[in-house]
């Protein structure tokens, strides 16, 4: 049951077990040991020739008269029949069957034989090629034309049966016959080089003017830049340069955006410079590099700057290598639109050569290719195209009105509300400064505090009404900035340094406090610093100190105390009524003072800042060495730690650990401390011991 489930019908209802090819089992070869006797593939081949047995070759069969010749004949019809009725479609068969006909001299049978086979594939080329040269080649012209003539019929659009037919008619002389078989050759619009076939042939014969007329009807079927440059020198040839001119016009006229103009422009210019115009060949360079898309100019290009450093003059020369460089930076651009730096050569490139309108052309081009994103980072290079772009209309192109055009709308461009450019807006003032239009000016800068509020903006235009003398546009303007910004110390500290310029005194000190009362200000110590300076300045130690004190209230840092103390060791009042050396002793007293507050506050309330104490007591060494016959070393040098090498456990970023050595202060308190601590230890280590016991 089964076995005939298993049965394969394709395999005539047998198994696979059944019809599997069982291969003999290959022999282990246990010797690996090589023979003594090696051979070669060489001997191997050379026995194999030797002793190959020779070829069977049937009897040669020797006909002796007509009745053997028949039945020879009628044996091998039979055979070819035969032959034929089993493999009919074979081409091969058929030929061998008519070629042996002919052998026999019987060329009716022949025909026949090659009409049944033409009566079975018609379409084969083949058969209407070797019918038609056995005809020929037996001299039968009729039946070879009759057969030439059905075969272009039949498959016009085969080439090789027109050439042969053509050829034929021409080898017997029959002129007129091959010029009637090509004009029905070309009703069918072979390709290009049929008709170049034609053209010769007419040329063969010296029939310049038919040649011309076929040239003619070529163009029109073939209308293609190939076409009309055999046209035009196939006059040049002919000595007719007018001819040739026109064909090169009417072909630049139908073929200009072809995508293969290139190759008739480069064809027409060579044609001008060989007649000796080379006026007539530069304006068709010219013409061409206009016309045709930069990005199939390269050869024209090429032969152009060739041109023109054969023909041209300097100026000539210079403007082809222009050129040249602008079509490849036309290339660039057109890959890459957004390739801000390509626009920038580029625009360098045509300022060079001064052609306003086109530098202008290309600015707009450029200028055009806006960021496709509203991030500044994208926008950084753009902004330059418009900056160079005005400054090229107010410096090189001399236009006023077409600069106050390209900054307004620069500045209508940036989206505001996002991001800015101080630099745009300070330029389009300072450009209406330049031009006397400080209305202008102050409209624009107006419009940039108002939409776009900048540092740089804010400090450019304070500087100009400060210069132009406007004291209370600065105050107003000071007031906006600080209103835009209250923790700029910056803008503190300059509003302030002008009140005082103006020796407004409490207005500067009005200011300074307003400043410091600010809950949040970027850089304080700078502000504290210049309130503390414009004190000095003015003499006023008592409110100096006053603020140092305030300031210690709010950050105890070392540098405070360090300023502090550098304050108090040079403040001498000239209005008291001591001596120098006096005034000087006080001062010292005070700055100890603040060293002496210094060092309790580190000591106490911030014991691990080592470092920091060590600084401080190094300043004050230095103050009373500096100090002179008043100065007292020894005050400070009994409070000097001693310096330590120790070492410590870090841990690295990939979680290991290593040693690091660091530098330690034990200062003279610290010391006796471990001493304590030291006899504290031996004392309870004696009491256990004598518990012990």
């Amino acid at each position: 049951m089964s076995s005939s489930k298993d049965a394969d019908p394709t395999l005539g209802y047998l198994t696979r077990k059944d019809t599997e090819v069982k291969l003999p089992r290959p022999t282990r070869v246990k010797n690996k040991t090589p023979a003594p006797i090696q051979i070669t593939a060489e001997q191997i081949l050379r026995e194999a020739r030797e002793r190959q047995e020779a070829e069977i070759r049937p009897p040669k069969q020797k006909i002796t008269d007509s009745t053997e010749l028949g039945e020879y004949r009628l044996r091998k019809r039979k055979e070819f029949e035969d032959l034929i009725r089993r493999v009919r479609w074979n081409v091969s068969v058929w030929i061998k069957y008519a070629q042996w006909e002919e052998s026999q001299k019987d060329f009716t049978r022949a025909r026949s034989v090659w009409e049944r086979a033409l009566e079975v594939d018609y379409k084969n080329h083949t058969l209407w090629l070797k019918y038609a040269e056995v005809e020929m080649k037996n001299k039968f012209i009729n039946h070879a034309r009759n057969v030439w003539d059905r075969a272009v019929t039949l498959l016009p659009r085969v080439d090789q049966l027109w050439y042969k037919y053509i050829h034929m008619e021409e080898m017997l002389g029959n002129v007129a016959g091959a010029r009637q078989v090509f004009e029905r050759w070309m009703k069918w619009m072979p390709d290009q080089q049929g008709w170049l076939s034609y053209i010769k042939f007419e040329l063969r014969y010296n029939e310049i003017e038919r040649a011309r007329g076929i040239f003619e009807r070529f163009v029109l079927c073939h209308p293609r830049v190939g076409a009309w440059i055999r046209y035009a020198k196939f006059e040049m040839k002919n000595g007719e340069v007018p001819k040739a001119r026109n064909v090169y016009e009417r072909a630049v006229e139908k073929l200009a955006d072809d995508e293969e103009a290139e190759l008739l422009f480069v064809a027409f210019a060579e044609f001008e410079e060989r007649c000796k115009e080379a006026e007539r060949a530069r304006c068709i360079y010219k013409f061409a590099l206009d016309h045709i898309p930069k990005g199939r100019a390269e050869d024209l290009y090429r032969k152009f700057v060739a041109f023109e450093k054969q023909y041209g003059d300097r100026e000539g020369i210079e403007d082809a290598i222009v050129g040249k460089r602008r079509f490849q930076y036309e290339d660039e651009v057109r890959k890459n639109p957004l390739n801000y730096d390509s626009w920038f050569d580029y625009i360098r490139l045509e300022e060079s050569v001064g052609n306003k309108e086109r530098t202008r052309e290309v600015y707009e081009r450029a200028i055009a290719n806006v960021p496709p994103a509203e991030e500044k980072r994208y926008w950084q290079r753009y902004i330059y195209l418009w900056i160079n772009y005005a400054l090229y209309e107010e410096l090189d192109a001399g236009d006023m009105e077409r600069t106050r055009d390209v900054y307004k709308e620069c500045l209508n461009q940036i989206p505001h509300q996002k991001f800015s450019f101080a630099k745009i807006w300070l330029l389009a003032a300072q450009f209406e400064i330049r031009q006397l239009n400080l209305t202008g000016a102050r409209q624009i800068l107006g419009n940039a505090i108002g939409k776009a509020p900048k540092d740089k903006i804010f400090k450019k235009y304070i500087e100009i009404e400060l210069q132009l003398g406007n004291i209370d546009r600065c105050r107003k303007l000071y007031e906006k900035y600080l209103e835009w910004s209250p923790e700029n110390c910056y803008a503190w500290s300059k509003y302030a340094e002008l009140e005082r310029s103006l020796a407004e005194t409490e207005r500067a000190r009005a200011i300074f406090e307003l400043a410091i009362a600010q809950p949040a200000l970027d850089m304080p110590e700078l502000l504290w610093k210049a309130y503390i300076d414009f004190e000095t300045a003015e003499c006023e130690f008592e409110r100096a100190r006053a603020l140092y004190e305030r300031l210690l209230d709010r950050t105890k840092h070392l540098k405070v105390w360090q300023s502090y103390a550098e304050f108090e060791a040079t403040a001498i009042d000239e209005s008291l009524e001591l001596s120098e050396q006096e005034q000087k002793e006080q001062c010292l007293q005070r700055a100890r003072k603040v060293f002496e507050d210094a060092l309790n506050h580190f000591r106490s309330s911030a014991p691990d800042l080592k470092e920091e104490r060590a600084m401080l007591l190094e300043k004050w060494l230095n103050l009373e060495a500096s100090s002179g016959e008043l100065g007292d070393v020894s005050l400070v040098q009994s409070k000097l730690p001693k310096k330590l090498k120790k070492r410590r456990q870090v841990s690295t970023e990939d979680g290991s650990s290593r040693i690091e050595e660091f530098i330690d202060y034990l200062f003279p308190e610290e010391t006796h401390t471990t001493n304590l601590k030291i006899m504290e230890a031996a004392y309870k280590w004696k009491k256990q011991k004598l518990s012990n016991e």
